[in-house]
């Protein structure tokens, strides 16, 4: 994206002094049992809840994305019972909107789900270089009883171990393994070799068990050394062996969709507008099959009724399909060009994070993808074909806290990949509906309009995005086609179990066949 005053250095005061709120009040929800409680049972005895408020600690105003530093915070207003398990972090180039888990030990027993630490690890200590401050940070590890384990840090500003009464550690069979996000650093200070990071459940997707806690990660060569395989802190894990009570119902999910799906602008001259599905085969698609040699081409039922699924690799090996667009070439132009009216977003809905979150996937169908352009120097260059396929699936997911029902971040697929957004660096429409920006051809989803490009040096693949009238309202005739965890309550349609090709050659797979469906978009 083109550089604004929004990322200049010099132009504005840090985000992270202002508290980034939905500018939309969050919907009551239908009845239900434990979607949006504000409690979740994890099982053996641990209750966790998510906070969101925060007692300013340390901060600096250097380092980190944008060189405008980071700071660290301790979880405030607990409720009755409940303890910090770990402190937050975040970079200051982006209001304060985060959130922690912090733990309740709801067992009986004398191994309870929660227990003291019984000493803590100076890991690091840091002076703010640009204020010129006496005042030190330092960032702690507890060091959990046998059978426990340590899921955050501890921050202070006083070279005084910390109370006992600081944090909690976690009974080990409540936890999981967890990674580095991505190698992603919220923070560094190179004379020091810290680095603090966000971490994640090492495993992803619909059936992990693994539970974020919103803590992170702090490393300091020379006092912290740990193998390169095995991390000082963990999350925590769901065992619960109903661990989807927290997901919302039918019901809530129709709410939640109403809620926050997303206005997605498309580009002024966009000659390639998405359709339904429906409409796609009603208007001409054919099912190609080669068998032997031999080209057969036929209709599409307006279902999809007659598109092949379940194929054993043997007949995959001996038959051949895609869809294709009409024969005719004039109908072909005309389907090429899709029907922004008809279009609709085929939802996917599926337990994240342990069944702490929500993602509502929402598919999009366009019958083409336009060719790319380039960019060499000043110079744009149309790459004629390149790029361009028949058939063309891009999605945006929205991530949504079980605890509250609060919309979180964005992921937006960006050709073969795609980025999450955090709420509070989206812009907003009509309440809590954030808006996305569909790229000129390519589709590749994007926060803001502008130019994005895929390249170094003056050279790449553009990405131009642009407000218009052409605008998707993604919760107009939107149709749920997957939810597992609701077992019969939804119907998937014929079309979704079709496993082979939207198109020849460079046509993509369908939705359900795409490691999205069960996995989790990292």
């Amino acid at each position: 994206m083109t550089n604004s005053p929004r990322n200049s250095k010099k132009s504005r005061r840090p985000l992270i002094e202002t508290t980034f709120k939905l500018p939309g009040d969050i919907p009551v929800w239908p009845p239900g049992d434990g979607f949006a409680n504000g409690i979740i049972d994890l099982g053996g005895g641990l209750l966790v809840s998510q906070i969101s408020t925060f007692n300013k600690i340390w901060t600096t105003y250097e380092g980190g994305p944008d060189d405008l530093g980071v700071t660290f915070f301790e979880p405030t207003g607990l409720s009755d019972g409940f303890f910090v398990l770990g402190h937050y972090c975040q970079p200051n180039n982006k209001p304060l909107h985060g959130w922690v888990l912090v733990g309740k030990d709801s067992s009986s027993t004398a191994n309870g789900a929660l227990k003291k630490p019984l000493d803590y690890k100076l890991v690091c200590n840091i002076k703010s270089l640009q204020n010129k401050q006496d005042e030190q940070v330092y960032i702690w590890l507890p060091m959990a009883p046998n059978g426990y384990k340590v899921v955050g840090h501890v921050v202070t500003t006083s070279k005084d171990k910390p109370s006992f009464d600081r944090i909690m550690c976690v009974r080990s069979d409540l936890t999981d393994e967890c990674v580095k996000y991505k190698s992603m650093k919220l923070w560094g200070a190179e004379n020091k070799r810290l680095n603090v990071y966000d971490v994640r459940p090492i495993k992803g997707g619909i059936e992990a068990k693994g539970v974020c806690v919103g803590t992170f990660l702090a490393q300091c060569s020379g006092r912290t050394k740990t193998n390169s395989q095995t991390l000082p802190i963990v999350c925590l894990k769901n065992t619960n062996d109903n661990r989807f009570s927290s997901m919302p119902n039918l019901h809530q999910i129709e709410t939640l969709i109403k809620a926050y799906s997303p206005y997605m602008y498309l580009h002024p001259l966009e000659n390639y507008l998405p359709s339904s599905v429906e409409w796609f085969f009603i208007n001409g698609a054919l099912l190609c099959e080669k068998n032997k040699g031999v080209i057969n081409e036929s209709p599409i039922e307006p279902t999809g009724a007659n598109l092949p699924q379940g194929y054993s690799s043997i007949e995959r090996f001996n038959h051949d399909y895609w869809l294709d667009l009409p024969m005719d070439v004039t109908e072909r132009e005309r389907v090429k060009k899709g029907n922004l009216q008809s279009s609709k977003a085929y939802i996917h809905v599926k337990p994240m994070l342990g069944g702490t979150f929500t993602d509502i996937v929402m598919w999009v169908f366009y019958p083409f993808n336009g060719g790319a352009r380039a960019k060499v120097a000043f110079l744009n260059i149309p790459l004629r074909s390149k790029g361009e396929h028949v058939g063309d699936w891009e999605h945006v997911t929205l991530r949504v806290s079980n605890f509250s029902g609060e919309l979180w971040s964005v992921y937006l697929s960006q050709h073969s990949k795609g980025e999450w957004v955090d709420s509070c660096e989206l812009e907003f429409q009509n309440g809590n509906r954030p808006l996305v920006y569909s790229s000129l051809h390519g589709h590749a989803l994007f926060p803001r309009p502008g130019c994005v490009m895929q390249g170094v040096r003056g050279f790449g693949i553009r990405n131009d995005a642009c407000k218009s009238e052409l605008v998707m309202d993604m919760v107009k005739g939107f149709e749920i086609v997957g939810a597992e965890y609701l077992g019969s309550e939804i119907r998937e349609p014929h079309w979704l179990n079709y496993e082979m090709n939207w198109g020849p050659k460079e046509g993509p797979k369908g939705p359900k066949q795409k490691d999205f469906w069960k996995g989790d978009e990292r």
